[in-house]
């Protein structure tokens, strides 16, 4: 198992000033030396700040690209691998989505940054305004970025809080600064179930190997809060995969007894794993879920290339374990509208269900449904573009603007 990030949350203001991020060099230095004498490797140390928006009340939507580089740069030179300039919160009729407009400028002009566009909350309903907005963006990253790479970093939130250590739903609220952990913990499910014969042996494995991991994170962030008076916020102890097979969270599902991912049974092997999660002790925050991004798992790309899954299965396994729709490759010529319906149906979802949800939708322009992805990207495995069934539901954000459920 690794740490996939380590990711502070802080405050920041504009212009930056470079003396704020001293500690987080330090910090950051610091948390890989301890986790590696603990034995875990840290894939990557992250900070990710409060709504843009709020960052340039003064400055305006015309300044995100600007200060996306700038910060960029800083991160860079204090050894922070990304950042996240936060989300538009657009979970109201009457929220501004200027400041969406500057996102596509944002992803074209940087390497390392991430955004994201949060459009539901119980408490509010769905803006479908910025659903449709959010389809907009999609689909112009897509076309003004190489092979529609520019998507990796931008998603599209629903029901989501702050404090999420992943990308890119991770934004800060709050004062002061506070850190989480994000694991890559894929394995550990597959180590447990291999060992297994029965379900409450799987059960039982997977449950004492979550925990023992946890408490040695939570001992090292507890001597990091210690010394540079950082909050923990806690870990998000999500079965992230990573693309070989050993890591990844399909193998588990098959280990499980599913004879292939995708397969009945595998919903409910979906909800035995989740279960499992929940049920472990230790700090949580964020997801603390079952991630099924299709490009980052080996096993998951294969299946997609066997037709075993869809779309629709995917949305279903949300609903029972984790964050939505996760690196999907598209088609092309999706359409806005066709984009949109699939955005509006994982809202729908969120609400419905009181989980928080995201999609990170990747079309690939010149590409049709069936093809194989070719991403020479060390943390995807190249999958089959999955299928849009062409029918949606344009009339439904053309024709309303919000809508309560």
């Amino acid at each position: 198992m690794r740490i996939r990030s380590v990711t502070i949350g802080t405050n920041v203001s504009y212009p930056l000033e470079a003396s704020d991020f001293s500690a987080f060099a330090q910090f950051q230095a610091q948390a890989r030396t301890l986790f590696e004498e603990a034995g875990l490797e840290v894939q990557t140390v992250r900070l990710a700040t409060q709504p843009f928006p709020e960052v340039l009340r003064d400055e305006g939507s015309a300044g995100a690209a600007r200060f996306a580089r700038e910060l960029e740069a800083l991160c860079r030179d204090h050894g922070l691998d990304y950042c996240s300039i936060g989300t538009v919160v657009a979970v109201r009729p009457d929220a501004d989505l200027a400041y969406a407009d500057a996102i596509p400028a944002v992803i074209q002009g940087t390497d390392t940054v991430f955004a994201s566009m949060l459009v539901a909350a119980p408490e509010s309903g769905i803006n479908l305004d910025a659903v449709a907005k959010a389809a907009e963006i999609i689909a112009d990253v897509a076309h003004s970025t190489p092979d529609g790479f520019g998507n990796l970093r931008f998603a599209v939130l629903a029901n989501c809080g702050p404090g999420s250590p992943f990308f890119p739903a991770a934004f800060h609220r709050g004062p002061g600064t506070a850190f989480s952990i994000a694991t890559e913990a894929a394995d550990l499910a597959v180590g447990a179930f291999e060992q297994a014969t029965t379900l409450q042996e799987a059960h039982d494995n997977l449950r004492g190997a979550i925990e023992e991991t946890a408490s040695v994170i939570k001992g090292v962030c507890q001597i990091l809060s210690a010394e540079f008076g950082f909050g923990f916020g806690g870990i998000d102890f999500s079965l992230a995969p990573y693309p070989e097979v050993a890591r990844s969270i399909g193998h588990a599902i098959e280990k499980l007894g599913v004879d292939a991912f995708g397969g009945s049974g595998t919903l409910f092997a979906v909800a035995f794993t989740t279960r499992v999660i929940r049920e472990a002790k230790f700090p949580r925050c964020g997801f603390s879920g079952l991630l099924l991004p299709v490009l980052e798992d080996r096993v998951l790309a294969e299946r997609s290339a066997e037709n075993l899954y869809t779309l629709d299965s995917l949305l279903l396994y949300s609903a029972v374990c984790g964050t939505g729709l996760d690196t999907i490759p598209l088609p092309g010529d999706v359409t806005v509208e066709e984009l949109g319906s699939i955005l509006l149906d994982v809202a729908t979802l969120a609400l419905v269900a009181d989980k928080p949800l995201t999609a990170r939708l990747m079309p690939i322009p010149g590409r049709k449904a069936g093809d194989v992805t070719d991403y020479d990207f060390s943390y995807f495995a190249n999958a089959r573009i999955m299928d849009v069934k062409g029918r949606g539901g344009a009339k439904i954000l053309e024709n309303n603007r919000f809508v309560r459920l």
